[in-house]
């Protein structure tokens, strides 16, 4: 059944984030998934103590949290997942898979919780019952009968910590470092790029230093969309007269007023709190000019203090004692002209001078920053520039201050710390192999780009994902779709249909586990799970609703189930009694990364949990120098495809973004209320300086087509033309729609994250599906 939407409508957005506006969209998410009672109960205990973890951002929990410790689109995650609906073997019998392709992703995941585990039939083109044991042993047959470095186990960032480390010990004790996941997709440019900086491959801000702070910069973050809790901690610094500096390509509401909805004064009164005293609409690919900008400014303020007989503004003994490289910074940024850097960055000296300005006055500060730094063909470069502007003032190793990358699902930090990757090297080798008696692979494995390589060349034979819809999140689906029929293995572990599941293999399976608001009974015993936030802080947490389905599975459980039917003893892993005690394995954990996980079983219910230790923190920087380095950028180009001059005129450089209705793949509804567009997602934002010189007109229709590899001819729409306030040669669309458009080979560099954010494209003139019809945007509603 297709569900039939509404007329769309494009009217600029008014209202602050957070408000009724948000309000009223928790309400009505909870009475449209039939979740309204058991919905409601539940949001008393997100995020809280003996409560559960979201199941949406990694934002850090507090450990004195509020009386609703949740967001809008917190509460959209612990709706979709607490829904009444149901998607039952009977709906499997009444369509076929080709007919399901055919529906929209929303339709597909709208229809309810899956409930029993599926096998495709070939021959009904249908999914069919089976058993968990003949799926198993089904399973564990064709895995022994592939070669290991044939198959990709992937993980998705939502399952526990006890379960990630149960899934990369399958995979190894298979003989296989073929581990990629989410953070391949968003945030390895962090992992890269602050590791080689600072020691740590993650960030060294936690929820105190937002106490303390004196300033906040933001880069490329949509914080009223992707982690709105965290607006709490920014309206209090501003509460403080704490400067908040945004640099974003679109003025995101979030970032620019806020009214906190749990504040009946606020909620009943006028006023909002202003977010943002500078916002400053850095062109796409331009973050690096723009940075380099603000040190050349920080540069000359320093010769200007020093000419005058006034304090330095550079921290010269926190330079001296704890970095290298910054001889060769200094000598690059005084090369670049303002010119250039005005050019590239595509904001003006002034602007620049004026973040420069409130940066040097503060003594505490913080850099935040999302995707759109780390998405980027020098994206790596893109994140140590932002530690070099750090390490100028000594901000980094001091409360108030530090860097701070805002990680997108909920354990996507947590699973790499214990053992999610494709690096060995990254791994404690010979604790793993003394403790479960197998050798661990040496051979590096398939990060993400590597697997969908893999998977288009037919080198990759089979596939286990442990959440996600893969298919959907990757780049260059056009041509990932037809190459995934091609798997001779396809398991999908999942709480809802999506379109990964929809194209199968030789060889499919669709396991239902449990969410993670559910209660997870192993031999009639609750179990206890834990995760890492985006601050490095692990807690614990349990499930508090009864499972959708008696026949669900804890994810944990899936896994034991599957590695003992591959590995049967072969390996000292007891899998049978992990499953039905989780403590057994976090003793694991503890004793192969005891430096972390020590007295793990009494630390993780501390309030708030307790930090990983990361000694950039205290000025340790685990780097080759013992210092943390200056890196100096090779180039301002982030991404080296644009055209310039007048053969690249025609070619936009377009970012996907994502809908406040969303989260990742996930796509709660059609409207996105703070760019104003409601009722559909076909649409493209462009100045409309680039609309009018294109030969285009708002609310005319075109399709999207990709200016670099022509001979593939990647396009996507027909997507309806909205005249926003984005810079000038700039564009934007939403993810995962316009993932066709980005080629696997148009990444970062280095950390091979797909370059999201700035692919070059063109416009071609279309006409609407008849689709989309009833949701043509009006002209006369758009911005001017």
């Amino acid at each position: 059944m297709r569900l039939i939407h509404g007329t769309s409508r494009f009217r600029p957005y008014t209202s602050a984030s957070g408000g009724w506006g948000s309000a009223h969209s928790v309400l009505n998410i909870l009475w449209r998934e039939q979740a309204f009672v058991k919905g409601s109960a539940a949001l008393i205990k997100q995020n809280k103590p003996k409560g559960f973890a979201c199941v949406s951002c990694a934002w850090a929990k507090p450990g004195d949290p509020h009386a609703l410790e949740f967001c809008e689109n917190g509460a959209k995650a612990t709706a979709w997942e607490l829904t009444s609906l149901r998607t039952a073997p009977s709906f499997f019998q009444a369509h076929t898979v080709t007919e399901l392709r055919g529906w929209q992703d929303y339709d597909l995941e709208q229809h309810g919780r899956l409930t029993h585990p599926m096998r495709y039939d070939a021959q009904s083109d249908r999914y069919v019952t089976t058993t968990w044991e003949e799926a198993a042993s089904a399973i564990g047959a064709q895995l022994r009968a592939l070669s290991p470095d044939e198959v990709v186990f992937y993980a998705s960032g939502r399952a526990s910590l006890e379960t990630s480390f149960m899934y990369q010990l399958f995979a190894r004790a298979y003989g296989t470092n073929n581990l990629p996941d989410s953070s391949n997709m968003c945030h390895e440019s962090t992992s890269v790029g602050l590791q080689e900086s600072i020691g740590v491959p993650v960030g060294t801000v936690t929820l105190a230093d937002f106490e303390h702070t004196d300033c906040i910069f933001f880069f490329g973050q949509n914080v009223g969309s992707n982690s709105p809790r965290m607006l709490h901690p920014l309206q209090e610094a501003r509460k403080r007269k704490v400067p908040i500096i945004t640099f974003n390509p679109i003025r995101e509401r979030g970032l620019e007023r806020f009214v906190n909805p749990q504040s009946p004064v606020e909620m009943l009164g006028p006023k909002s709190t202003v977010i943002s005293t500078q916002y400053h609409q850095v062109a796409i690919g331009g973050d690096t000019a723009a940075v380099m900008g603000v040190a050349k400014a920080l540069l000359d303020l320093e010769e200007r203090a020093k000419r005058d007989g006034e304090p330095p503004v550079l921290d010269h003994d926190f330079l001296a004692q704890h970095t290298d490289g910054l001889a060769h910074f200094m000598d690059t940024v005084k090369g670049y002209s303002w010119d250039e850097l005005e050019r590239r960055s595509g904001l003006t000296r002034s602007a620049l001078e004026a973040a420069a300005t409130v940066y040097a006055r503060s003594e505490k500060v913080m850099i935040v920053y999302g995707m759109g730094m780390t998405q980027h063909r020098h994206g790596v470069a893109n994140v140590q520039m932002l530690v070099n502007l750090l390490l100028l003032r000594g901000n980094i190793g001091k409360p108030g201050a530090g860097i701070c990358p805002v990680r997108g699902h909920s354990n996507v930090q947590g699973q790499r710390t214990v053992g999610i990757t494709e690096d060995p090297a990254k791994v404690p080798k010979d604790k793993l192999e003394a403790l479960f008696g197998f050798s661990v692979p040496e051979r590096k494995g398939m990060a993400t780009i590597d697997a969908c390589e893999g998977i288009v060349n037919g080198s990759v034979k089979g596939f286990i994902g442990l959440g996600g819809n893969f298919l959907r999140a990757v780049p260059d689906t056009s041509r990932m779709e037809p190459a995934w029929s091609g798997l001779r293995l396809n398991v999908q572990i999942a709480t809802k249909l999506n379109r990964t599941h929809l194209v199968p293999g030789e060889h499919t399976w669709l396991l239902p586990c449990l969410g993670r608001i559910e209660i997870d009974r192993q031999q009639g015993v609750e179990q206890v799970y834990t995760t890492e936030d985006s601050t490095g802080c692990i807690r614990a947490w349990r499930g508090n609703a009864e499972p959708a389905s008696e026949q669900l599975r804890s994810e944990s459980a899936i896994i034991a189930a599957l590695a003992h039917a591959t590995l049967g003893e072969s390996v000292a892993v007891p899998w049978r009694q992990w499953q039905h005690d989780y403590a057994l394995i976090r003793k694991a954990i503890s004793e192969v990364y005891p430096e972390i996980f020590h007295d793990f079983e009494t630390r993780m219910w501390k309030p708030g949990g307790f930090h990983r230790p990361l000694g950039a923190t205290h000025r340790q920087w685990a780097t080759p120098s013992g210092k943390a380095r200056f890196i100096t950028p090779e180039t301002l180009d982030e991404d080296d495809d644009v055209l310039t001059g007048e053969a690249g005129r025609d070619v936009l450089q377009l970012m996907t973004l994502r809908s406040n209705d969303q989260f990742n793949t996930t796509v709660y509804g059609y409207d996105d209320r703070f760019r104003g567009v409601k009722g559909t997602r076909k649409v493209v934002f462009l100045n409309r300086n680039d609309i009018v010189r294109l030969g285009f007109a708002p609310g005319e229709w075109v399709r999207l087509r990709t200016a670099i590899e022509p001979a593939v001819g990647r396009e996507v729409g027909p997507f309806q033309i909205i005249a926003y306030d984005i810079p000038e040669g700039c564009a934007a669309s939403y993810y995962p729609e316009s993932n066709a458009l980005i080629p696997l080979w148009h990444y970062a560099k280095r950390s091979k994250v797909p370059a999201a954010k700035s692919v070059p494209i063109i416009l071609i003139r279309a006409q609407p599906d008849a689709y989309d019809l009833d949701r043509a945007v009006p002209e006369t509603d758009q911005i001017v």
